[in-house]
């Protein structure tokens, strides 16, 4: 991969708790990744314009409301009609384990739960980050 591992943290949904993505997206910074953080509220249709805008390498979604199973599929599902299937998706927060099988079903490469240790985040993004 020539240059940095762009990333994109999002918040879908009406969530307003933000810590952990800001320290994930933090973390991914000081391990040499470009990371732009969308912000609080955002839309599928937000952040798949943001990664398309930004050309990122992998999409961050973090959810501690109970909406994953809606939104993370949606954020998938537009990626693909946009052709972005060269995008790592990679998915977080108090999401139940026995969701975890789903989301993945559903697109998501990943799930990290509650005391994943950031730097199996890192290593993760980084091996999986498809070339282009």
């Amino acid at each position: 991969m020539a240059g940095k591992i762009k990333m994109i943290m999002a918040k879908p949904g009406l969530d307003g708790h933000d810590r952990g993505a800001k320290l994930l997206a933090r973390v991914c910074a000081e391990a040499g990744m470009e990371v732009v953080y969308t912000g609080l509220r955002q839309t599928p249709e937000m952040i798949v314009a943001a990664a398309e805008q930004e050309d990122a390498d992998v999409v961050g979604l973090s959810s501690l409301s109970g909406v994953h199973n809606y939104f993370f599929p949606k954020v998938v599902e537009l990626m693909k009609q946009k052709g972005m299937d060269d995008v790592l998706l990679v998915g977080g927060g108090i999401i139940p384990e026995e969701d975890y099988d789903f989301l993945k079903k559903s697109g998501m490469s990943a799930i990290f739960g509650p005391g994943t240790p950031t730097t199996d985040i890192v290593d993760f993004i980084r091996t999986n980050v498809r070339k282009r």
